[in-house]
C-alpha cells in the first residue's frame, strides 16, 4: 500500500470518531443532563404534578438560596460601611429570615414557608420607607424592584408547594 493511502484511512478514522464524539455532544442533551433535569429543577412543572422528590428539591434551592442572601444581609447591615449605615432592625429581620430558611428546607412547613415569603415585601417596605441607597441610577432601582417582585412571585410558588406538600406523591410511577 502507498504511504498515501495509509494516511488517509488513518484520517477517515479519526473523522469517524470525531463524527460519533459530535454527534454525542448536542446541546439539547447537554442541557437536558446538567442544566435542565425533570426531577432536580422542576421549576416550570405546576404545582399540583409535583412529586415530593421534586418539591424537596425545589424547597432545598429555595431555601439555600434564600439563606446565603440574608445571611450576607444580616452580617453587612451591622455594618456602618454600609449603604444605609447600620441597622440592627434589618440584621435581626435578615437572621429571622435565614432562621425560617433552614427550618423551611428541613420541615417543608407552611409557616416557614409564610417567613420566607415576606422578605421580599419586606424589602419593598424598606425601600418605600428608607429610600434606595445613594448614587443608584433609575435603571439599578428598577432592576432592585423587579428582584423583588418576582421572588415574591416566586415566593408564592413556594407557599403552594409546602401547602400540598403532604398529599404529593412520593413518585411519577409510584414507587
Amino acid at each position: 500500500m502507498a504511504p498515501g493511502k495509509a494516511g488517509h484511512r488513518h484520517r477517515s478514522g479519526l473523522r469517524t470518531k470525531v463524527d460519533k464524539l459530535g454527534s454525542r455532544m448536542s446541546w439539547d442533551k447537554f442541557v437536558k443532563k446538567y442544566v435542565w433535569d425533570d426531577t432536580k429543577t422542576p421549576y416550570f412543572v405546576r404545582v399540583a404534578k409535583l412529586t415530593k422528590v421534586q418539591a424537596g428539591y425545589e424547597l432545598f434551592s429555595y431555601s439555600l438560596f434564600l439563606a446565603i442572601l440574608f445571611a450576607v444581609i444580616s452580617v453587612v447591615s451591622l455594618s456602618e460601611q454600609a449603604p444605609q449605615g447600620r441597622s440592627d432592625v434589618v440584621s435581626i429581620y435578615a437572621f429571622c429570615v435565614v432562621c425560617g430558611a433552614i427550618v423551611l428546607g428541613m420541615t417543608k412547613g407552611s409557616a416557614a414557608a409564610h417567613v420566607c415569603a415576606s422578605a421580599p415585601l419586606a424589602a419593598l417596605l424598606y425601600f418605600f420607607i428608607e429610600g434606595f441607597p445613594p448614587g443608584l441610577g433609575a435603571i439599578d432601582k428598577w432592576v432592585l424592584i423587579a428582584a423583588a417582585l418576582g421572588l415574591l412571585g416566586y415566593s408564592l410558588r413556594v407557599v403552594a408547594i409546602t401547602k400540598f406538600y403532604p398529599n404529593m406523591p412520593d413518585s411519577v410511577d409510584g414507587d
